[in-house]
């Protein structure tokens, strides 16, 4: 009985989403209100028992948190937790309108320690790495995979580094784009095109099997319809 009420449920809920391809009405606005309400209670309630409690008073208050995080048995309380615990109140002033001015320091802290941080990892991740990957141009592969798959190989490295090279070109405005230039400049472009089309080609198709779950659930609801009558 508890399954079928959330088939019933869930199938209701599914087809108020969907009556918006009609017009936008009350189902739809029902269901999306009550789909971002259960959404933000639900990881507002994941949040508290999945970072607050293990990540902070668990580190504070270890033997009073210990019956219910694993890992707090045995551990010294980290005093030095009480930093982020008093930026999070600080934060939380943001609520009080004659005081919410405190909150912009614990902002300012908090964006600036993690653009400080972040800037070095990404540096390295985001350019140096990839700068590697591309420069690594291993033209003459092992014999041991054959002719076809050598050729295969290089030509695979030589696209790349062109259409990185071409991509580059077109962002270069100190030099004007006409003659060869101006060729490798448009390449750049259908480089830069063809990257955001797969992009957001893989995008779409995500959204797609997303759509796809649904109908399939759809499908199930009216096949406990049929054999409901059936029987």
């Amino acid at each position: 009985m508890s399954e079928a009420i959330q088939l019933w449920i869930g199938a209701l809920l599914t087809l108020m989403i969907f009556s918006f391809l009609y017009r936008d009405n009350p189902f739809y606005k029902f269901a999306e209100h009550l789909f971002v309400g259960v959404s933000a209670a639900y990881w507002m309630v994941q949040g508290f028992w999945k970072t607050i409690i293990p990540n902070l008073l668990a580190k504070l208050f270890p033997r009073q948190c210990e019956s219910f995080v694993e890992g707090a048995r045995g551990h010294d309380p980290e005093y030095v937790y009480f930093i982020p615990l008093i930026l999070g109140i600080l934060l939380l002033m943001r609520l009080v309108p004659p005081i919410s001015w405190i909150s912009r320091w614990a902002m300012a802290f908090i964006i600036g320690y993690t653009a400080g941080t972040n800037l070095p990892r990404y540096l390295v991740s985001d350019f140096i790495r990839q700068t590697e990957k591309t420069l690594e141009l291993a033209l003459i592969p092992s014999v041991s995979v054959g002719a076809f798959h050598a050729i295969m190989y290089t030509t695979s490295h030589l696209i790349i580094v062109g259409g990185v090279v071409c991509g580059l070109i077109y962002f270069f405005f100190s030099k004007e784009h006409s003659g060869a230039f101006g060729r490798a400049s448009r390449a750049g472009i259908w480089v830069l095109m063809v990257a955001f089309g797969a992009s957001f080609g893989y995008t779409v198709m995500a959204r797609i099997s997303l759509l796809i779950g649904r109908l399939e659930f759809l499908g199930e609801w009216i096949g406990s319809i049929a054999s409901y009558f059936l029987a």
